[in-house]
């Protein structure tokens, strides 16, 4: 059995805001991390500079990779062992990427609305796909479904 299959969620997140603490500190920065759960299985962890800019480099390997944005740490109730998945975050990346893919979506879905012709985005990871179905679940005349399996899966949007 997986030995972090007996931790819980809560310290999943402890070890990762340590972890990410001492990469932190091997870049000679000085941070704020902290973490939060975004659902039942996902932890962000967030890395807030304390000085004018991150140091050079640092915030574009993490944002090449695509890690995501937090906040602070509002723990869940433990239901338990579970397996969780950690996203860590270097200046809030994951916010800025989440509002430009919600414009690239309404803007699709504005012109798959105007020329009545569905259009089928690239493959991209479950978050990235929430984003754009609740964006166009927002508008009329448009809707979405995702097509493919894992790692290929894609929205698709679709008049009417």
């Amino acid at each position: 059995m997986d030995e972090q299959a007996d931790i819980s969620v809560d310290e999943q997140a402890d070890q990762a805001v340590e972890f990410t603490r001492g990469l932190v500190e091997a870049f000679g920065a000085k941070a704020e991390v902290a973490s939060h759960l975004e659902d039942e299985d996902t932890v962000l962890v967030d890395v807030t500079w304390r000085q004018p800019r991150a140091p050079r480099g640092a915030a574009r390997g993490d944002a090449r990779r695509g890690r995501g944005a937090g906040a602070d740490r509002r723990p869940a109730p433990d239901r338990g062992p579970r397996h969780s998945v950690v996203h860590v975050d270097v200046g809030g990346y994951r916010a800025k990427r989440r509002e430009a893919l919600s414009e690239f979506a309404r803007q699709l879905a504005e012109r798959v609305r105007d020329e009545d012709a569905e259009q089928a985005l690239e493959p991209m990871g479950a978050s990235d796909r929430k984003v754009v179905h609740d964006v166009v679940a927002e508008m009329e005349g448009v809707s979405t479904t995702s097509e493919g399996e894992e790692p290929r899966r894609r929205v698709v949007i679709r008049p009417g």
